[in-house]
């Protein structure tokens, strides 16, 4: 089997809290002979907790499928046309979006535009030296996606401008995740498993919000987190207890994965 987790709310809390039984059980689901993949919208640049990484997962999938590494080596890395990188820039920028562009490497942002927000507050505190400014390198990012900040703003025309080349997860009135068009988290598992030659029907899926839709609709078991979306529970084939209280093993020990 592989076993693909989602991050936040589901590999950890808030405050990057990881429950000693989620790490067990990952480290056993392994020793039995099952590949452990993270599964996340973060770009890869933005995963780089070393708790979470010294956990031993046999891959990653990041920025909703963009990219994917296996045994410590990159196996898949779609990075955006400099054209329409520009493009996009120039288009979220005229519209007042506040963006932050997402790549393998480096996050571009200007830190002026989030100087007063928590979430950009986090964001420079986790990347130090691996964030840049979007201005200072024009035209020459890396990026598999982006994310802005849209308070305010008409996201609605903004949104039809670039609708041939993004799919939009619009999580409020405030911020949107735009991933390529025809990416996802489960177009992310789909990749794996062409590339290991496994079949679907043989992945697990654990997740808690709306950016794990299609995640959990791809894969062969969907487990849904305590405390998840609404419309995650609906499709799950089982929902786990919360985090905390040992969500993910318990899942783990129901399908005798451990």
């Amino acid at each position: 089997m592989i076993l693909f987790f989602d991050i936040d709310g589901t590999l950890w809390d808030y405050k990057n809290y990881i429950p000693e039984s989620t790490k067990e059980g990952i480290r056993k689901a392994k020793k039995n002979g099952h590949k452990c993949f993270i599964n996340t919208g973060r770009s890869r640049s933005f995963v780089s907790n070393k708790e979470l990484l010294g956990m031993g997962f046999d891959g990653i999938v990041s920025a909703c499928g963009c990219m994917i590494e296996y045994d410590g080596k990159t196996i898949y890395n779609r990075i955006m046309d400099k054209d329409d990188a520009i493009r996009t820039v120039e288009t979220v920028q005229r519209y007042g979006f506040r963006p932050i562009l997402e790549g393998p490497e480096y996050l571009y942002m200007e830190r002026k535009d989030f100087e007063n927000d928590m979430y950009g507050k986090k964001v420079m505190a986790d990347m130090g030296d691996r964030l840049r400014g979007i201005n200072d390198n024009w035209g020459n990012w890396q990026i598999n996606k982006l994310s802005c900040a849209t308070t305010g703003c008409d996201t609605k025309s903004c949104f039809a401008e670039l609708e041939d080349l993004y799919d939009y997860m619009i999580h409020n009135e405030h911020a949107v995740e735009m991933v390529p068009k025809g990416f996802n988290k489960g177009t992310g598992i789909e990749k794996v498993c062409e590339l290991l030659s496994e079949d679907v029907k043989n992945t697990f899926a654990f997740g808690d919000s709306v950016n794990d839709m299609e995640m959990m609709q791809t894969a062969g078991t969907a487990i849904a987190m305590g405390r998840c979306a609404d419309e995650i529970a609906d499709i799950a084939d089982f929902v786990t207890t919360h985090l905390e209280d040992d969500g993910i093993w318990n899942a783990l020990k129901k399908y005798e994965l451990v």
